[in-house]
């Protein structure tokens, strides 16, 4: 069986069934956040969702591989099989890493708090490798079997919920369960996929590699690094001792989460459009584009930096943000993180946004955007050992706006070094207004 790319645009209701598998996972992830923590108590609950937090990063290792696939895979004919080999390989190699040393852990100490983390650590990687052989099957004209797994992958959150629900199942068995269950469905989509695409009859990846791999590199890096700067927090969490505020924290989070990846996979399925439409002079008014919204985000970070140093300096406020920070149960403090949630969603998708149209700009483009990334995470980490400490949750959140309005400020001020005819640009389109 031979694998041919295609390249024609989904019809509205293939969107709508994509939609309603990943939506389904998502809304299984997030009834297994508030189920288990009525199982287990806030003690045990944060214990497992420190360890979930603290590897939701490892996700977005495997779907590099995804995101470049979507870029390279349509421009090539003769090395579609190879292309699409190494996208697998790469996406794949995380995972088995990571089995072999969960097996090991198993082995020595299956109770361990190493055992746990590894579990979540597993899972999450694994979730990116469904997202990337879904990714494959999607660009081989077969997207049905995206929303078939994930669908499946739902009933698998769910049932593994259920049972924890209802036997009192541990961290540790709950999230092995997850393990044993979403390999099945990987290994089911992995088989489905064309016979070349798992095994070319020619290899050759050894000459492809080296440009494959550094296009998966400088394309997965930005999201990677987004996604281990809100793992950092759960670290600066476990390191404070505020392990118990780590589960109102991931509930916010995966609030967050949900929204922000309905848009990254919207965003995935309209990627080879953009970039046809961002190639050549189309590239100009992407990046004119982009420096707008950066420029948005960019204010609305300064306005929330001085309104949060207005709350902390005001005693009747700051002394609420402290009592909140210390009862995470009241409904003042999850009132609070519902507002931060918001800003930070409306932050991320503006953010979300204009990195994508930068990066379907060019190619050189890509070390803009991976430092701005870095310095998003240096800003998160510096703001949360702050406001982690004496604010627990609500600290995290305030963290995580604080280095949006830096990466937008650091990654506006990057692009118009890199390309100052922008300024002229802008002053073209307010002369024509």
């Amino acid at each position: 069986m031979t694998g041919t790319v295609s390249v024609t645009p989904l019809r509205p209701m293939m969107m709508l069934r994509l939609v309603a598998g990943r939506g389904a996972f998502r809304l299984s992830v997030q009834v297994m956040a508030v189920a288990l923590l009525a199982t287990w108590g806030a003690e045990t609950y944060g214990q497992f969702t420190n360890a979930l937090g603290l590897c939701t990063w490892l996700v977005f290792l495997p779907t590099a591989a995804e995101k470049a696939a979507l870029k390279v895979l349509p421009r090539t004919r003769l090395l579609t099989p190879h292309v699409a080999v190494l996208a697998l390989r790469i996406a794949a190699t995380p995972v088995l890493l990571l089995l072999v040393v969960l097996a090991i852990a198993l082995l020595v100490d299956p109770l361990s708090t190493v055992t746990l983390y590894l579990s979540a650590a597993t899972w999450s990687a694994s979730t990116g490798l469904l997202m990337t052989v879904s990714g494959l099957h999607r660009l081989r004209g077969r997207p049905v079997l995206d929303a078939v797994a994930f669908g499946v992958a739902a009933v698998l959150v769910i049932g593994a919920t259920a049972a924890t629900w209802y036997t009192g199942w541990s961290p540790h068995s709950h999230v092995l369960v997850l393990v044993a269950g979403i390999a099945v469905i990987i290994g089911s989509t992995v088989r489905s996929l064309p016979q070349d695409w798992i095994r070319p009859a020619q290899p050759s990846g050894r000459r492809l590699l080296p440009a494959f791999g550094r296009s998966t590199w400088l394309l997965g890096l930005t999201e990677l690094l987004d996604a281990v700067t809100l793992s950092s927090i759960f670290l600066v969490l476990a390191v404070a001792g505020r392990v118990t505020d780590s589960g109102p924290f991931y509930l916010a989070l995966m609030a967050s989460s949900f929204i922000c990846s309905f848009v990254l996979y919207q965003l995935k399925l309209h990627q080879p459009a953009t970039s046809a439409r961002l190639r050549g002079q189309g590239a100009v008014a992407g990046r004119a584009r982009a420096r707008t919204l950066l420029r948005a985000a960019e204010l609305a970070g300064l306005v929330f930096a001085v309104l949060l140093a207005v709350l902390l300096v005001l005693p009747a406020s700051r002394q609420l943000l402290l009592t909140d920070a210390a009862e995470q149960a009241t409904w003042s403090a999850y009132l609070t993180l519902g507002v931060l949630v918001l800003v930070e969603i409306a932050m991320a998708i503006v953010l979300m946004y204009a990195g994508f149209l930068l990066e379907n700009t060019n190619s050189r483009i890509l070390t803009v955007t991976s430092a701005a990334a870095v310095v998003r995470l240096a800003a998160t980490l510096l703001c949360a050992a702050a406001l982690v400490p004496p604010l627990g949750a609500i600290g995290g959140f305030c963290a995580i706006v604080l280095a949006l309005g830096a990466e937008a400020t650091t990654l506006r001020r990057m692009l118009l070094r890199h390309h100052p005819e922008l300024l002229a640009h802008n002053r073209v389109r307010v002369q024509n207004h």
